[in-house]
């Protein structure tokens, strides 16, 4: 089972017609229909009934588009944040040090810092 299936899975439930899906993934409807019905078929169960002009999901189906969610959410998520990887610093600061009168400039210079980089907490 390979992300774009998925994707292109997640389309054809969203609109409950392959040539619409077809035509918002970019791809022929047979090509679509064919992708759907391997789907199926690696699954081992009916994932749409399918009528002249419309598709509805099995609840198999429903299942599968709850998981799906999930999946793409992720996997989007995971290309982002490799995406920002090089232009964001991560990590943990930990500032150790005594009560001093010279905090106060410390604490104005950590200020200045979220002022300028709001991720900072």
């Amino acid at each position: 089972m390979e992300i774009r299936t998925l994707r292109y899975f997640l389309e054809t439930a969203r609109e409950g017609n392959m040539s619409r899906a077809a035509e918002r993934l970019h791809v022929s409807q047979p090509t679509l229909s064919r992708v759907m019905k391997e789907l199926e078929e690696e699954l081992g169960k009916q994932l749409f009934t399918r009528s002249s002009y419309s598709i509805r999901l099995t609840d198999e189906g429903m299942l599968l588009r709850r998981r799906t969610e999930d999946l793409l959410d992720m996997a989007d998520k995971i290309k982002d944040e490799f995406r920002t990887l090089g232009d964001t610093v991560r990590g943990d600061v930990y500032i150790g040090c005594a009560e001093s009168c010279l905090i106060k400039y410390l604490a104005k210079a950590i200020k200045s810092l979220r002022e300028k980089y709001p991720l900072i907490t």
